[in-house]
């Protein structure tokens, strides 16, 4: 299965399928790789890079749409 990154509405990234997450140093974020995964966008979140919901709170929005 290839990786999907879904733009949310007003939301996050939202990727689905198998990936390793890593940071500059190369080490690895910990999570549940059998769920998708939310980024953060809005650069609110208490957990970055995940996403908390603080898009919610702070009214963010963008609706990103392909050509």
């Amino acid at each position: 299965m290839s990786v999907i990154i879904k733009v949310m509405d007003d939301g996050p990234y939202m990727v689905i399928g198998n990936v390793d997450l890593v940071d500059m140093n190369d080490k690895k974020f910990q999570f549940d790789e059998s769920q998708q995964i939310a980024l953060c966008r809005c650069g609110k979140s208490s957990s970055q890079p995940f996403c908390d919901g603080s898009h919610i709170t702070m009214e963010y929005k963008s609706r990103p749409r392909a050509d």
